[in-house]
C-alpha cells in the first residue's frame, strides 16, 4: 500500500516538498549547506522516510509561490497555513500544528479587546497575502487593512503613519513590543492559524495518505517532540481530526 501511494506522491522516488522559510516558529535555522531546518522540514522527512523515498525540499520565500508551485505539480506537498483563498487551487491536511495570530497596539491605546479593533477608523497594518491577512480580509467589518510587503515593512508602516493596530503572530509581536515602547499585545487571539500539509487538488489518493499521516504524527507526540527539539514557543499541537484509512 505505501508504495501505492508513494506512486502518487512521490513517482520519481523522490518526495519533492516546499516549505515557507518566513514562519520563523516552522523554519528555524539552516544547514551549513543552506537547507532550511526546523518543525516543517523535519515533518517533510519523516514523510518521506515512512513512504521509503528521497526528500527534496525546496524553500520559498512567498506563500503564494509555495502554493502555485503545489498546484501546478512542480512540488509535490507544501507545508503551508490552511485558507479558503488558497484552497481553490490546492488542498489541505487538517492542521498539524496552531500559531496564535492578535494585534500589537501602540503606547497609549485605549484598545483592551478585538472586538474594538473592528471598529470604523481602525487602520491595522498587516503583511500582504499572510494567512492572517486573507483570514482578516475576510472577517473584518469595518476596520480597514494597511498591507505592505513582509513584516519588517508593515512594522515600518505601523510606526510611521502611526496606525491603530499591527496584526501578526502572537510570538513574534512580543518580540516586536520590546523595540516599540509602551505598545502592547491584546489577551484574546484574532484567529488561529491552522498549518496544514497541502497537495494538488487532483491527488486524492496522497491527500488521504498525508491526513492519516498528519494525525498519526499528532497522536504518537512526534509533532510534540520536534517542537521540543527545536525549542518553539509558540507552536502549539493542533487538535485531533477524525479521519478515515482503507
Amino acid at each position: 500500500m505505501t508504495s501505492d501511494i508513494a506512486q502518487h506522491l512521490a513517482p520519481h522516488g523522490i518526495l519533492r516538498a516546499g516549505v515557507f522559510t518566513g514562519n520563523i516558529l516552522l523554519i528555524t535555522g539552516t544547514s551549513p549547506t543552506g537547507t532550511p531546518q526546523g518543525v516543517s522540514p523535519d515533518l517533510c522527512q519523516a514523510m518521506a522516510d515512512h513512504l521509503g523515498v528521497q526528500l527534496e525540499l525546496t524553500p520559498f520565500k512567498s506563500q503564494d509561490e509555495l502554493v502555485e508551485s503545489v498546484a501546478s505539480g512542480a512540488c509535490d506537498i507544501g507545508l503551508v497555513g490552511s485558507d479558503p483563498a488558497r484552497a481553490k487551487k490546492i488542498t489541505f491536511t487538517p492542521a498539524y500544528v496552531e500559531i496564535e495570530a492578535t494585534y500589537l497596539v501602540p503606547a497609549g491605546s485605549t484598545l483592551q479587546t478585538v472586538a474594538q479593533v473592528d471598529q470604523p477608523g481602525m487602520r491595522i497594518a498587516v503583511p500582504s497575502r499572510s494567512a492572517y491577512e486573507l483570514w482578516l480580509s475576510r472577517n473584518l467589518k469595518q476596520a480597514s487593512l494597511v498591507m505592505a510587503e513582509g513584516f519588517e515593512a508593515t512594522i515600518n508602516i505601523f510606526v510611521q503613519d502611526q496606525l491603530e493596530a499591527l496584526a501578526g503572530l502572537r510570538v513574534a509581536l512580543t518580540e516586536d513590543a520590546k523595540k516599540l515602547p509602551g505598545s502592547r499585545l491584546l489577551t484574546e487571539n484574532f484567529t488561529t492559524i491552522q498549518q496544514a500539509v497541502s497537495t494538488r487538488n487532483a491527488n486524492t489518493v496522497g491527500l488521504k495518505f498525508l491526513s492519516a499521516f498528519v494525525e498519526q504524527a499528532k497522536a504518537s507526540g512526534l509533532i510534540a517532540s520536534l517542537i521540543a527539539k527545536h525549542r518553539v514557543n509558540g507552536l502549539v499541537v493542533a487538535p485531533a481530526h477524525h479521519t478515515t484509512q482503507s
